[in-house]
């Protein structure tokens, strides 16, 4: 089974996504955005360019047509990509100053958001062009910049979290016990791939004391009856992210295992009740939370409760204390507590849950209940 395609976004698409991120830019008293390769300058403009120590920058500027500052032998490309109708081409040769090209563009003293991964040599190198220039990163100016997802992005989370569910729907099948670690992950990864997804970011297979480490890196450890099993897993799909995370047990567990696996899906439930429209991101840590401290296992949530998902797994806006912004329909995010008892065991559930009109929307549904695997 392969997950159905998407349709293609269009240069349309890119078109309006770069002046909805100029509009942004300009309410928020920044002179303009300047964006590396990464996920938004994908996002931006579908063009995924090498990194090498080249500049390649997009610069938007409210009032101006977008430009692409590109190294002469990558325009062909740049040029062919889906957002590069929208798009002037600045191109520049090995031996010229590519900073005094884009300088040509800026306003000499303004305030610029710059995506976070742009290499310091860049910047240092355009600071040192623009002097009077000051800048912020695109995560402080502009956090929920892909916060809110439209129709063709929802589909395409939906698709991912579909496989994801296939994925985990198959591998509840195969043998645990007696295995590593690391061959179940094996089998993870290339399920994800025969559902579709192009990219395996993280198999995370976290058995028995290890499952206590909410980020384990699946290893040699031999799983053993007896053994709680954290699974979490998931990559892109269309370019798209996928991230769910189920807790199975090989064999039948004791009563313990059995309540506090409970009590973790009691937690997730009250989280992802508490997703709607206008309410604070903390209101949703806060509802997961209190159910794991009211059980007496407070100190054993050790992580947020959620992250936004979209062109990359972990992006804004998290469930976190503290994180005031309200949720906004289309924002997509996981719901994933999880008590983790040190030397012991862990227990995570997860799902990716988008804002509708009047709650929210699990992307993710296959059973929360504990699971038996042989």
């Amino acid at each position: 089974m392969t997950a159905r395609t998407p349709a293609p976004f269009t240069a349309d698409d890119y078109r309006a996504r770069m002046e909805r991120a100029a509009r942004a830019a300009a309410d928020s008293g920044l002179a303009g955005l300047l964006v590396a390769p990464g996920p938004d300058l994908v996002w931006l403009t579908g063009y995924a360019p090498p990194v090498t120590e080249r500049l390649t920058l997009l610069v938007l500027v409210p009032g101006q047509d977008p430009a692409l500052i590109v190294p002469a032998l990558e325009a062909p490309d740049a040029a062919k990509a889906t957002g590069g109708p929208a798009l002037a081409l600045r191109d520049w040769t090995d031996g010229k100053d590519p900073y005094a090209a884009t300088a040509a563009l800026l306003d000499a003293g303004g305030r610029f958001g710059i995506s976070d991964n742009a290499w310091a040599m860049h910047l240092l190198g355009l600071a040192r062009t623009l002097p009077d220039s000051s800048y912020a990163s695109l995560t402080e100016a502009l956090p929920m910049l892909r916060a809110v997802k439209d129709t063709a992005e929802l589909e395409r989370l939906a698709a991912a979290g579909a496989a994801a569910d296939a994925t985990y729907e198959e591998i509840r099948k195969v043998p645990f016990a007696g295995r590593a670690e690391s061959e179940v992950a094996a089998d993870l990864a290339r399920l994800l791939r025969e559902h579709g997804h192009e990219t395996v970011d993280f198999t995370i297979v976290a058995s028995g004391p290890n499952g206590a480490d909410p980020h384990h890196e699946a290893g040699d450890r031999v799983i053993e009856r007896g053994d709680m099993v954290v699974l979490d897993f998931g990559g892109l799909l269309g370019g798209y992210g996928s991230d769910t995370s189920r807790t199975v047990h090989v064999g039948e567990p004791t009563d313990e295992e059995r309540r506090i696996h409970d009590i973790v899906r009691e937690a997730q439930e009250a989280g992802f009740r508490a997703v709607r429209p206008g309410v604070a991101c903390q209101e949703v840590d806060r509802a997961a939370r209190a159910v794991i401290t009211g059980a007496g296992y407070g100190e054993y949530f050790i992580h947020r409760t959620g992250h936004g998902i979209g062109v990359t797994t972990h992006e804004p806006p998290y469930m976190i204390e503290g994180e005031e912004q309200p949720l906004v329909p289309g924002m997509c995010f996981s719901v994933e507590p999880g008590i983790y008892l040190p030397g012991r065991f862990g227990v995570r559930i997860e799902d990716i849950v988008t804002v509708t009109e009047d709650g929210g929307r699990r992307l993710n549904t296959t059973t929360r209940e504990m699971v038996i695997v042989d």
